[in-house]
């Protein structure tokens, strides 16, 4: 390890008080509500992305009693577009075991935390850190980069003993004094390195309060950090999405199940094939289908290359028992999947 503990701790701080990011929206608060809302949100996904969304969120639901006391229909309306919708059901699902099994009141340690849905180690970490001051390590994929960088911590992250290994030299670097101000200024230190200094690609070494202590920078090749060699392979999946109407614009929407792609969320019937497609639309309707341009839709690690068809009917002449007639003014408040809602904009 090429630095003392407490030197390279006592650096992130120092860094986070003047060059760190200090006006995101769920700054400067000790509310685990407001840090854990978000902490889930960013899991994934850019932080321009997630400003809104968090807005809205809290202007909706001010606590988590308030979450909690929603429909899971109303929580995946609100999130429609940000994608990995896994993070909405356990969000409701969290908030639903925070009332019921604490009161309302999160638990204040990262070990009771991890036992709520969707809230991993570095996620309850990260709510402990921030909000009750626990020596304890988050180690998110920009954390990894900025650690593996400065220790030369060179093995195979893919390796399920290496990364225990990291955690563990992790919680050795943590501050050890003056936890409640030291820790939520430490951990949002790391965060912001990673994310302005410690960059995947380019990283802006002159910048950084660790370049001395950094073995990466040493050596010349900071890109080269973090190792792991194991990558999940992209697989593509053609889908057929029929989009069913009525003279007055009223579109059939039903949910999907889970699990699976768009799992819960509202939508439009999806088959996979035409022949399928066309099986579902009564005979003297098939004639009238309107096929649209075919597009792509990119997932984590699959590619769903999606082919709209068009019909319309009247409502009496559909068969289907599974969903229901949603007109213009209905759908656009119902949780759907980014692509679904794109598709029916469109008119």
């Amino acid at each position: 390890m090429s630095a003392a503990p407490t030197d390279l701790a006592s650096r992130v701080v120092r860094w986070q008080q003047t060059h760190g990011r200090h006006g995101l929206p769920w700054q400067g608060t000790r509310d685990p509500y407001r840090v854990w809302l978000s902490e889930i949100m960013l899991q994934q996904t850019q932080v321009a992305t997630v400003l809104d969304y968090f807005a809205r969120f809290v202007q909706r639901f001010p606590d988590v009693r308030a979450l909690a006391a929603t429909s899971l229909d109303e929580v995946l309306a609100l999130w429609s577009g940000l994608g990995y919708y896994s993070r909405a059901r356990n969000l409701h699902r969290c908030a639903v075991e925070v009332v019921s099994r604490h009161g309302g009141e999160f638990p204040r340690s990262a070990a009771l935390l991890q036992t709520l849905p969707g809230i991993g180690r570095s996620t309850a970490a990260a709510i402990a850190s921030f909000c009750f001051g626990e020596r304890v390590a988050i180690l998110d994929g920009n954390v990894k980069r900025v650690l593996t960088r400065v220790l030369g911590y060179d093995a195979d992250l893919a390796v399920v003993a290496h990364e225990r290994e990291l955690w563990d030299q992790a919680q050795a670097l943590l501050p050890r004094q003056s936890l409640d101000q030291s820790m939520p200024r430490y951990t949002q230190g790391l965060m912001d390195l990673g994310a302005t200094v410690c960059l995947a690609r380019n990283p802006a070494c002159t910048s950084c309060p660790l370049s001395p202590l950094c073995v990466a920078r040493l050596q010349g090749a900071p890109e080269r950090y973090p190792v792991k060699t194991r990558k999940l392979k992209r697989s593509a999946q053609s889908l057929w999405l029929l989009r069913a109407h009525t003279g007055d614009g009223s579109v059939w929407l039903s949910k999907r199940p889970t699990p699976g792609v768009w799992a819960g969320l509202y939508c439009l019937p999806v088959l996979d094939s035409r022949e399928a497609l066309e099986a579902m639309v009564p005979a003297r309707y098939r004639p009238r289908l309107q096929p649209a341009e075919v597009f792509t839709h990119v997932l984590t690690h699959r590619d769903l290359h999606l082919h709209p068809v068009a019909v319309q009917l009247p409502a009496s002449a559909w068969a289907e028992t599974q969903g229901g007639w949603f007109a213009a003014e209905q759908w656009p408040r119902l949780g759907l999947p980014a692509p679904i809602r794109k598709l029916l904009s469109q008119g």
